[in-house]
């Protein structure tokens, strides 16, 4: 059992939306395939991934690095003790083998799209949907057949305009959500503010609202948004600050009393580890 090889193509994303950071006119994404020798079906199992939006493809990163070091390992130390499976945290090392610590960066979104395609081969080898094999190997055995997910959206566009925000979230709903978000930072606070309302406005009951500026503000803009967003019944005040900022994270929740999100532009466990130590939340 073995990888044979791992393709990449780098795709354009082609919107002209945009948050309070970034726009997404010249925004690409890499797609990766890993193609192993296992036939299920007369086909052989190939595991797919792709990497988040808003990162650009890695496929430099991905065919330079990190796809040589797959190939050139021996098959059998990329498997697991039973031989009769990948293992995804060997092939995790062999990829950042000779890798400095700290600075992860790009680097981590080329690996985290060739893991994503490798865990999506190894499920399909063990004939299992990726979440209940996870489910019996890190969890108590039993998958959760439920997950809550939210409706992200909200970008700024040309033209949207407020009602064009508000068809946008309403088109959420309509499909069942109970908790949409939208973007902030992009505009005036006072802009903002009156898009927040325009949103909360046409909320049910049990529908509920979350922002985030991407990142965007710094300490003192941070916290005059908070200020002003404490008088809305949000479901999450998301990512204000730089996301290695941990300092600003913390003297936010200090004067904000509503709920934060932040984290999902943390690549690595140390960064992770250090918004817990450090980040007050």
């Amino acid at each position: 059992m073995k990888i044979t090889h791992i393709l990449e193509s780098t795709r354009p994303i082609k919107s002209d939306i945009r948050n309070a950071y970034i726009d997404f006119s010249k925004m690409t994404l890499s797609l990766v395939a890993v193609v192993t020798d296992v036939v299920h079906g007369g086909k052989p199992v190939i595991g797919y991934g792709f990497n988040s939006n808003g990162r650009y493809g890695q496929g430099h990163l991905v065919r330079e690095r990190f796809v040589p070091r797959v190939l050139e390992a021996a098959p059998a130390s990329l498997l697991n003790d039973a031989g009769d499976n990948l293992d995804p945290h060997k092939i995790w090392a062999c990829m950042m083998t000779n890798e400095k610590p700290g600075g992860h960066g790009e680097r981590s979104v080329a690996v985290g799209t060739i893991d994503m395609a490798v865990w999506d081969a190894t499920a399909k080898i063990a004939g299992l949907p990726l979440h209940e094999m996870l489910a019996q190997r890190y969890g108590t055995g039993q998958a959760n057949p439920r997950v809550f997910v939210y409706a992200a959206g909200g970008y700024y566009q040309p033209a949207k305009g407020v009602q064009g925000l508000l068809d946008e979230m309403k088109s959420y709903l309509d499909r069942g959500y109970s908790v949409v978000k939208m973007k902030i930072g992009g505009a005036s606070l006072a802009e903002d503010c009156t898009r927040i309302e325009a949103v909360l406005k046409m909320l049910a009951p049990g529908q509920q609202l979350a922002v985030d500026a991407n990142g965007r503000f710094d300490l003192a803009t941070a916290v005059a948004y908070g200020k002003a967003l404490t008088r809305y019944p949000l479901f999450w005040y998301e990512e204000a600050g730089d996301p290695l900022d941990f300092e600003l994270q913390a003297k936010l929740g200090e004067s904000y009393s509503g709920p934060m999100a932040t984290g999902e532009n943390l690549f690595s466990m140390q960064d992770a580890r250090n918004l817990i130590r450090y980040g007050g939340m």
